[in-house]
């Protein structure tokens, strides 16, 4: 068989084809989810950037999960709009590679922040004496930084496993490029990257979880000794909050990797969207909700200026 990613380097993104009798639809739906992603994200960034109260080491992780949100939503929500709206159907090899490396590099810069968020919610409920001490903003912003070092790291890696590979196919069952997707399509060796990809994504799961159960089993436990109801109550909620928050992203992403474990005839393409598209909405624009609008001081702070916006406009 000839070998397309030299012949042909141009995949169709199938998922576009399914999608074509309610374009306008999607279109429409995807516009106003974007919008309004867009405005909570950069609502919120703006708060943290100009309210001093807000710099601590748990807002600027939130900064931090809401700027990784913009570029998740970002890496796929315009190109899908604007293939739907012209008509386009297809995405070159070297757009498609660019474009799993983001999308990946969301996914895998979302677990490590929120493995971060229970970790400092841990020391904050659990060392309130000595959070100032053991988590600074300093020390904040070197955990962020190296968290997307070794992201952007492990992705190029991966992407340059992917890149390699010979491909015998062009049609990827969905709307947007994974490297996965890619894998699937390649007539030539894939075991390393199937090693790699499995090794490394089981790894970082499974250690990320562990930090994440034990900090927040801690951090409850922490929470029914407190004392004061008012301190109890705002723990609480705090600790609810990344776990919805974590759950949400955890379970939609399961929801997406799920599908690669079937056999490949197992799903129709349509299912293949839902799936991945179901999925991927969830992770980029759920968290922005839930820490933005759960998390008391940014609600109040959005109230807020919500409302100063209003006295200016009608004063």
């Amino acid at each position: 068989m000839a070998n397309v990613s030299i012949i042909s380097p141009t995949l169709v993104l199938i998922g576009l084809v399914e999608m074509e009798n309610f374009k306008y639809l999607f279109f429409v739906l995807a516009l106003i989810l974007y919008i309004t992603n867009m405005f909570l994200c950069f609502s919120i960034i703006c708060l943290i950037w100009m309210e001093v109260k807000l710099q601590e080491p748990m807002y600027l992780f939130i900064g931090n999960l809401v700027f990784n949100a913009i570029m998740g939503s970002s890496t796929v929500m315009p190109k899908l709009m604007f293939d739907l709206i012209l008509g386009f159907k297809t995405i070159d090899l070297s757009g498609c590679l660019i474009q799993s490396f983001c999308i990946e590099s969301f996914a895998y810069a979302e677990i490590c922040t929120f493995t971060i968020m229970a970790y400092d919610r841990y020391l904050a409920i659990g060392h309130p004496l000595r959070y100032s001490i053991l988590m600074t903003n300093r020390k904040a912003l070197k955990s962020i930084i190296v968290t997307w070092v070794i992201v952007f790291m492990h992705r190029i890696i991966g992407v340059a496993l992917t890149a390699r590979l010979a491909l015998c196919g062009v049609v990827i069952n969905n709307v947007y490029c994974e490297t996965m997707s890619l894998t699937r399509l390649a007539c030539s060796e894939t075991t390393i990257n199937n090693i790699f990809g499995t090794t490394s994504t089981l790894t970082v799961v499974i250690i990320s979880l562990l930090i994440v159960i034990y900090c927040y089993i801690r951090t409850f436990v922490f929470c029914l000794k407190i004392s004061m109801m008012s301190a109890s109550q705002k723990a609480v909620h705090t600790l609810i909050t990344h776990i919805a928050a974590f759950s949400s992203f955890m379970m939609s992403s399961l929801f997406v990797g799920f599908r690669y474990r079937l056999n490949s005839g197992a799903l129709s393409t349509t299912t293949h969207v839902i799936i991945s598209m179901t999925g991927l909405t969830a992770s980029i624009t759920l968290n922005p909700f839930i820490c933005g609008l759960r998390t008391e001081a940014l609600r109040v702070q959005i109230i807020a200026s919500v409302q100063r916006i209003l006295f200016l406009k009608f004063k």
